[in-house]
């Protein structure tokens, strides 16, 4: 078993891109006619797109909600004897429902200028009038079928540059005996396809763990995106996690894929999945079972292929207990638990660590130290760390950036051995006793946030807002 684990840089979220790079465009043909969907497909086949041919306006639907298409040619008329196109111009509004950006291209042997222009109306970017014309048909699929697709890796890369922002590497360093058994369910259950749920305190290294797993799977070159459940308001909550639509509420002004869009083939790691709102835990619990999801606003259902790791510091079960959390959800989630110990039951590792944080603060900071002294040593072993390998990695960036000599001395680190704060109120400032008061809080309600969030008079996202402000 190896003492250090290093995770490498969370990679971009290129998957969804990378499919639409490399996947031939897809054409959706929908005619009554078997003879004009037969020749249809030969033309576009010959020139390497792939079709799926449909013969009613409810099979074009059913195709539209089972899978993804760059481009749908529809005719306008398929009763019988019927030359109205009233059929089409009403299959274009319920495509437009389910896709508001796909390209449709109405075909019809009943041209008229009044029809050409309803149909444009309703949402079709084109016209064909049958017999067409080959190289026509071919320049319009070709260009509105990479516009389409140039949108959606637009839209893509919007939200992926707004998860990924910011993101640097993480490294995961063990070598004491408490972390044995978290090591060796790691490097058993890391390849595989588990749902992964992990507990522990505030500053444990739960993240870590959750890309050490995403790293060892066969998922590795598929996307990593995470979440904090915890600090999502429950208003946007649907739309975070499984998007949404242009059009489906105020401010939605575009198409935005959702969290386990992004994430399909990869891993989807929930942060704080114990502070899920009742509400929302069984829309969470439907997709775990079925797969499926609709993006808020629309009606075209989709599936997604994630592998799920979850993160709390509650006690999972207690919480179930107390009626805040579904016992099935729990259990969807729990196929492997991994409980991380405290910095404090892994005395083994502080040098080891603290070391590690050294480094890489004074690389940041262009400084350079001979390491720790003896006494500085003893301190960190000493001290209780409430924040855990956070706090820690906090300690060694304010002794880097005060120390004076050639070493960390016990007086850079700013702590006291015995406390885990200033002795008394009157020598803390305001923000001081806010952090103080928002720690001892989480502590009596055993770190569920949404207890002390309540204990304190504030809502989940003004708490959360100042768990980050703090970095507790």
């Amino acid at each position: 078993m190896p003492d250090v684990l290093v995770s490498k840089d969370v990679k971009m979220v290129t998957s969804g891109i990378s499919s639409l790079l490399k996947d031939p465009p897809r054409v959706l043909i929908a005619d009554d006619q078997k003879d004009v969907l037969k020749a249809m497909a030969l033309l576009l086949k010959g020139e390497g797109f792939k079709t799926k041919s449909v013969t009613s306006p409810h099979e074009v639907l059913g195709a539209l909600r089972k899978s993804d298409f760059d481009l749908a040619m529809v005719d306008l008329n398929y009763t019988r004897d019927t030359t109205s196109g009233r059929e089409g111009l009403d299959l274009l509004q319920k495509i437009r429902a389910l896709d508001a950006d796909l390209p449709i291209v109405v075909m019809t042997a009943w041209a008229t200028i009044d029809v050409a222009v309803e149909c444009m109306r309703q949402g079709a970017c084109d016209f064909v009038q049958k017999p067409w014309d080959n190289a026509r048909v071919l320049a319009i699929v070709r260009t509105q079928a990479q516009y389409y697709r140039t949108v959606k890796r637009k839209n893509l890369l919007e939200d992926e540059n707004r998860l990924l922002r910011g993101q640097d590497g993480v490294t995961m360093l063990a070598q004491s005996k408490a972390m044995e058994s978290v090591l060796e369910i790691i490097d058993s259950v890391g390849p595989s396809d588990a749902n992964v749920l992990i507990t522990g305190e505030n500053g444990t290294g739960k993240g870590v763990v959750a890309q050490v797993l995403h790293e060892k799977s066969a998922r590795r070159d598929k996307p990593l995106v995470s979440v904090n459940m915890g600090g999502l308001p429950e208003g946007i909550f649907e739309s975070e996690l499984f998007g949404h639509v242009r059009g489906a509420f105020t401010d939605a002004k575009a198409d935005r894929a959702g969290r386990f869009e992004m994430a399909a083939g990869g891993t989807l790691f929930l942060d704080e999945i114990a502070n899920i709102p009742l509400a929302q835990q069984n829309k969470l619990l439907r997709l775990l079972e079925t797969g499926e999801f609709e993006r808020v606003g629309s009606s075209k259902t989709q599936r997604v292929d994630v592998r799920l790791i979850s993160a709390t510091n509650a006690v999972p079960q207690k919480e179930v207990t107390e009626g805040r959390f579904r016992q099935d959800l729990l259990y969807r989630l729990n196929t492997i638990h991994i409980h991380l110990p405290l910095l404090t039951e892994r005395l083994e590792d502080i040098p080891l660590l603290a070391d590690y944080f050294l480094q890489r603060h004074q690389q940041k900071y262009r400084k350079d130290f001979g390491g720790f002294s003896s006494g500085a040593l003893e301190t960190l072993c000493a001290y209780r760390w409430p924040g855990n390998i956070r706090e820690l990695d906090h300690c060694i960036e304010r002794a880097v950036l005060l120390a004076k000599g050639r070493q960390i001395q016990p007086g850079d680190l700013g702590l006291s051995a015995t406390d885990t704060g200033p002795a008394s109120l009157e020598d803390m400032t305001i923000e001081e006793v806010e952090k103080y008061l928002i720690k001892r809080t989480l502590l009596r309600h055993e770190g569920n946030a949404t207890q002390a969030a309540k204990a304190l008079g504030l809502s989940r996202s003004a708490f959360y807002r100042r768990l980050q402000r703090f970095e507790l």
